[in-house]
């Protein structure tokens, strides 16, 4: 099955310019060409914060919700009073007004400018894509000032101030959810949370920690399956899952026999987000908690979780 993220890449295009609808606001460069007219020189400039921009020989002009070709016929207006019938263009040189933030489990996090329109699956293509351990729900926050967020499942802060909402990955790119590749606003916040693990150590051939991605839940055969297998002389009948409690309290150990689930004898089981599957060697059937955490912390390189 293909994952959700690799559905993705196949989305990924080149950002393309905006259109001649771009509207202009503070933090945009633009600069002006003068066709015929090199006697004229107009310097680039930034739009300021009011919306205004100061240009040579035709002074100050608010730009902000303008488009080029509106401001070019501004100018062209206003040098009439100096040059005949003068030609001018303007071009965006450097974007700043409408930036959203991408963050989490993608391949170029940070904040990006719109450029004009564009849809959910566009900025998540403008940050390269997800990671494989990106999980399956985007999260998306708006300031109220730019409307509400168009999808059903949104709820207002306790501020009053922001409106969140959140959007399942694998149904977006399936095209099963097609409102829900919704318009982009400027300031959002578009979170790609990292998947759940699970943890598969001991006598197996690939040991790690494996994304649930779209799946909710994996049960035991499928995270052996995802470690390619349990070695020889291994002591399947004596493996356990480790279990954070979820607060203060001592982590659970889970005695399982994956030889009886491996042969049909025992009914296979789900495993929990940030559970830890133990398949300990023949010659280690019997090992201690504190043990065994030392252990995943050597093998992993991090501290799953602190009892």
């Amino acid at each position: 099955m293909i994952s959700a993220a690799s559905l993705l890449c196949l989305l990924v295009a080149a950002d393309g310019l905006p259109g001649s609808n771009y509207q202009l606001g503070p933090g945009d460069r633009i600069a002006v060409q003068i066709r015929d007219l090199k006697e004229i020189e107009i310097k680039p400039a930034y739009v300021e914060l009011d919306g205004t921009v100061e240009f040579q020989h035709a002074g100050i002009i608010r730009v902000q919700d303008l488009n080029t070709s509106q401001v070019a016929r501004e100018i062209e207006r206003r040098l009439q009073t100096i040059v005949r019938r003068p030609t001018v263009s303007v071009e965006v040189i450097e974007y700043g007004s409408q930036p959203v933030s991408v963050l989490g489990a993608v391949n170029k996090p940070g904040i990006h400018q719109l450029r004009g329109g564009k849809n959910l699956v566009d900025v998540l293509s403008m940050a390269e894509g997800m990671k494989a351990e990106a999980g399956n729900l985007i999260k998306i926050t708006r300031a109220k000032v730019y409307g509400d967020i168009p999808l059903s499942n949104r709820q207002t802060d306790s501020t009053g101030e922001f409106s969140t909402a959140e959007v399942g990955i694998k149904a977006l790119l399936e095209a099963r959810t097609p409102e829900a590749n919704i318009r982009i606003r400027p300031h959002d916040i578009i979170s790609i949370p990292r998947a759940d693990l699970v943890y598969i150590l001991g006598n197996v051939r690939k040991p790690g920690g494996f994304p649930l991605a779209e799946r909710e839940a994996i049960t035991i055969l499928q995270a052996i399956s995802l470690a390619e297998g349990i070695q020889p002389a291994s002591a399947p009948q004596s493996a356990r899952i480790l279990r954070s409690t979820g607060g203060t309290g001592p982590s659970q150990e889970i005695p399982i026999d994956v030889k009886a689930i491996l042969a049909s004898k025992a009914p296979d089981q789900k495993l929990q987000p940030n559970d830890i599957l133990y398949i300990p060697g023949s010659a280690a059937k019997s090992i201690g908690l504190r043990t065994l955490e030392a252990g995943i912390q050597m093998g992993t390189g991090i501290v799953v979780w602190r009892r």
